[in-house]
C-alpha cells in the first residue's frame, strides 16, 4: 500500500477512537452508580416527563418490547442498514438509468449522422 493509503487508514481509525476516549464521563446518579455515557433519548424524554407530570399515564404501548438496550440497539441499527440499502439501490438506479439514456441519445447521434 502506498503511504497515502496509510495516513487515510490511521486518519480514519483515529476519529474514529479519539471522540470515544474525549467523551466526558457522565456524573453518578443518585444511586450511585455511573451514569451511561451514551443515554438513549427515551429514557432522557422518561425521565424528563417523570419530573414534570408525575401522574403521567401513557396512553399506547409498544407493539414489540425489546428485551434489553443492546437488542434494542441491534434493531435500530438494523432499521438503518436496511434504509442505507434502499437508498443506495435507488441511486444506483438513478445512475445507471442515466447512463442508459445519455448512451442511447448518444447512439441515435451517431445513426442520424
Amino acid at each position: 500500500m502506498k503511504s497515502r493509503s496509510w495516513l487515510l487508514i490511521a486518519a480514519v481509525m483515529l476519529l474514529t477512537a479519539l471522540p470515544l476516549w474525549l467523551a466526558p464521563r457522565p456524573a453518578p446518579g443518585p444511586d450511585g452508580q455511573p451514569g451511561e455515557v451514551f443515554a438513549g433519548t427515551d429514557s432522557q424524554a422518561q425521565k424528563a416527563i417523570a419530573e414534570i407530570a408525575p401522574d403521567y399515564r401513557p396512553w399506547f404501548t409498544p407493539l414489540l418490547e425489546p428485551a434489553s438496550g443492546e437488542i434494542a440497539s441491534l434493531l435500530f441499527a438494523l432499521q438503518a442498514a436496511i434504509g442505507a440499502g434502499i437508498i443506495g439501490y435507488w441511486l444506483g438506479a438513478a445512475v445507471t438509468r442515466d447512463r442508459m439514456r445519455r448512451a442511447a441519445e448518444r447512439a441515435g447521434c451517431d445513426r442520424a449522422d
